[in-house]
């Protein structure tokens, strides 16, 4: 019964005119986003710093940092994180400073490889601070669609409708392709692609459209 309910529920969501197309938009503006090396990286760094922090200040540190993610040193990096108040700038920028010699890898795979899954577990295996989540969420920031990001919005409406027995405090790979699986029948269900419920999914818990 909780079940069906979140489809009626989806459903009002997904046929709701202003809605969709703001998610419409929002997709086509993360396509956009593999245009250069530049913003592909920046999202990859973006993804890195949400692990364990909100979307929110992601975006605000992704906006204050802008192009010193290629080029401030480790060092200065942690500072800057610091400075506007990051919650673990020593790790993080750590990640990042490893993460670059990795950016060309990364472009070739993002633009090479036509199998997200396969792109999401090499991405998962390489990259420092990079787990199946950031993996997916990162991909779905520059223009792949089927794959789902597994955070703790999606939990708890898994969870609210009878999806999932409980919410786990962590993933393992097995668990979350588990999970992917239940969200891909109910983006057939409903006729969207896994990155246009993931929007919805957030729309539905927050009230929000971010990335």
């Amino acid at each position: 019964m909780k079940r069906a309910r979140l489809l009626r529920d989806l459903g009002k969501i997904v046929s709701d005119g202003k809605v969709r197309e703001t998610v419409l938009k929002r997709l086509r503006e993360f396509e956009e986003a593999r245009a250069s090396r530049e913003r592909v990286f920046s999202e990859l760094c973006f993804c890195i710093l949400t692990a364990n922090c909100s979307a929110e200040g992601g975006l605000r540190v992704q906006g204050e940092i802008g192009e010193g993610f290629l080029n401030l040193s480790r060092i200065e990096l942690s500072r800057r994180l610091r400075s506007i108040g990051y919650r673990y700038p020593k790790t993080r920028a750590k990640y990042i400073a490893e993460a670059r010699k990795l950016c060309e890898d990364v472009w070739r795979i993002v633009n090479e490889e036509d199998d997200p899954a396969r792109v999401r577990r090499w991405l998962a295996d390489n990259v420092p601070g990079i787990g199946f989540k950031e993996a997916s969420h990162f991909l779905r920031n520059i223009g792949f669609k089927g794959l789902a990001i597994i955070d703790k919005h999606v939990l708890r409406v898994l969870h609210r409708y009878g999806y999932i027995e409980s919410i786990p405090k962590t993933l393992s790979r097995t668990r979350y392709l588990e999970i992917e699986k239940i969200l891909s029948k109910i983006a057939g269900e409903l006729n969207v692609s896994l990155a246009e419920l993931d929007l919805y999914l957030w729309y539905m818990d927050t009230g929000r459209i971010l990335k």
